[in-house]
């Protein structure tokens, strides 16, 4: 069962930290969300298995754990471990869901947050790379954010299989 409230006790803690027990990176923002989500109960799944698992295991870890790109791909087609089913509206997101950004509206996917808050409907985030508490969701302050910005709203299932 997907503990939605630890996911989010770990966001608000390393938010602005980064925890030692785990590889940190430049862009860190998806290795961040996988960690939240693992602090969630998320079980990892398809070891050793770059492409297509979600792990991090031995001083290694799969695409989807660590690229923004591929935690959105993983997201999308997940059926056994980390499941999520892909709403239309920020608003229908919880704590502890998942948020895709394309900035540049490429169909690349380059930054991935996680629900922390709520400010009425709307979710507020929090994320790496450029370290964030409690953020609009949208990033529309951002100097990566364009016009041609997409995103993909992610509610995290609450059972795994």
């Amino acid at each position: 069962m997907y503990d939605r409230e630890a996911a989010v006790r770990y966001a608000d803690r390393w938010w602005n930290d980064r925890n030692p027990a785990f590889p940190s990176f430049d862009v860190d923002c998806t290795n961040y969300i996988s960690q939240c989500l693992l602090a969630g109960g998320a079980p990892m799944h398809g070891y050793p298995d770059r492409e297509r698992g979600w792990w991090l295991q031995n001083g290694t870890w799969s695409f989807s754990w660590s690229v923004a790109h591929s935690l959105r791909w993983y997201l999308a087609g997940s059926k056994k471990g980390l499941t999520a089913t892909q709403v239309s509206t920020a608003e229908e997101l919880g704590l502890g869901d998942v948020i895709a950004y394309d900035f540049q509206g490429d169909s690349r996917f380059d930054h991935s947050t996680i629900v922390t808050a709520k400010d009425g409907a709307v979710p507020l985030v929090n994320a790496h790379t450029y370290n964030a508490q409690h953020r609009h969701w949208a990033y529309k302050d951002s100097y990566a954010s364009t016009p041609a910005a997409r995103y993909i709203f992610f509610k995290i299932n609450d059972n795994f299989s």
